[in-house]
């Protein structure tokens, strides 16, 4: 397989691409996020009893990858946990100079139909920040995985596709931003990015499982990629009323009101960590949740291993945003939510 060098394609649009900018706009982020007084990462336990009050590190996050100025200050709260996973890794290795961290990001396809899961085939990934090195050893251990005798297999995206994508390239200057800060050897910290297609929930349950024991290995964190609802005309979607019989609340009186209640309703869903029930709510309310399927991929894995007895988890969401407040059907947003995921 011929690698190539991914270019920060989306670096001067999306996010700035003079690299001191850049950082001071993340550092503002991330301050801003840590000093809120009502964050989740505030709390000294989980509301989860099974978790002690010194609460383990963070083993993975969800984060939102629309433009830099309209989702980063929601994603800060989720990188926090990033943050504290690389300082928990080197204060708690006394190898830490030799121990290699491997990032994996799960994020969808906006651009190409898929019917399974590619795997970036890029060696380096440069961002305005810093270059991030692909670990190609996950990557050459996860191209010749199975399941069970099922022969699902991963795939390995082209240059084109993967710098068109811009759902994982919103997660890498955050990541290097977080490496450049680490006091870990650049060599020791590496990302997998693998984009997750139009699976099927049968599918999600397969990659979900080849994916699980490499996920639970304490070196990965991961990294799902994920905006919540499209709300509005340009994007074909816009209910103001719950399906079927069901009621929404008494108390709800503007449209925004109502997308964030779907929205949390599907939060729920996920931090339940039942990939059958946040699927009957995809099927049931069709939100238009960009990254459902690496989501739904990541749920399966994480069930998996727990049923394996490897690794159980809390999923805590930390941060709730919206681009703008609906009031009228003429009106369109997209809303943002950040989680963290510990092991228990």
């Amino acid at each position: 397989m011929s690698s190539y060098i991914r270019k920060a394609y989306h670096g001067g649009s999306w996010y700035e691409s003079n690299p001191e900018e850049l950082y001071d706009t993340l550092s503002t982020y991330l301050k801003d996020a840590k000093e809120d007084p009502v964050s989740a990462h505030k709390f000294k336990s989980s509301p989860n009893p099974n978790i002690s009050a010194s609460r383990p590190p963070p083993r993975g996050i969800i984060s939102p990858h629309a433009g830099l100025a309209h989702s980063g200050s929601t994603a800060a709260y989720a990188y926090l946990g990033l943050d504290e996973f690389l300082k928990s890794s080197n204060s708690n290795s006394p190898s830490s100079d030799t121990d290699t961290i491997t990032v994996v990001v799960l994020h969808p396809s906006h651009h190409v139909y898929l019917d399974g899961c590619a795997i970036s085939g890029a060696s380096t990934i440069e961002t305005p920040l810093c270059d991030l090195l692909v670990d190609e050893s996950l990557r050459s251990e996860l191209l010749t995985s199975s399941t069970a005798g099922i022969f699902t297999t991963f795939t390995t995206m082209d240059q084109t596709t993967d710098e068109r994508e811009h759902s994982g390239e919103m997660q890498f200057p955050y990541i290097a931003k977080m490496f450049m800060d680490c006091n870990r050897k650049p060599g020791k910290m590496k990302v997998l990015p693998i984009m997750v297609g139009a699976l099927s929930t049968d599918k999600e349950k397969i990659f979900g499982k080849i994916l699980s024991s490499y996920l639970a290995r304490n070196e990965i964190f991961t990294i799902v990629s994920s905006d919540f609802c499209h709300w509005g005309k340009r994007f074909n979607y816009a209910p103001t009323v719950p399906p079927g019989e069901m009621k929404a609340p008494s108390t709800i009186s503007e449209i925004y009101e109502y997308i964030e209640w779907m929205d949390r309703l599907g939060m729920d869903e996920i931090t339940s960590q039942e990939p059958g029930a946040f699927a009957k709510y995809i099927r049931l309310f069709k939100n238009t949740i960009c990254g459902r399927h690496p989501i739904g991929v990541y749920l399966s894995a994480l069930k998996e291993n727990a049923t394996a007895g490897k690794e159980e988890v809390d999923i805590m969401f930390v941060k709730y945003a919206q681009s703008s407040q609906v009031r009228s059907n003429h009106d369109s947003s997209v809303s943002y939510a950040s989680a963290v995921i510990r092991r228990i």
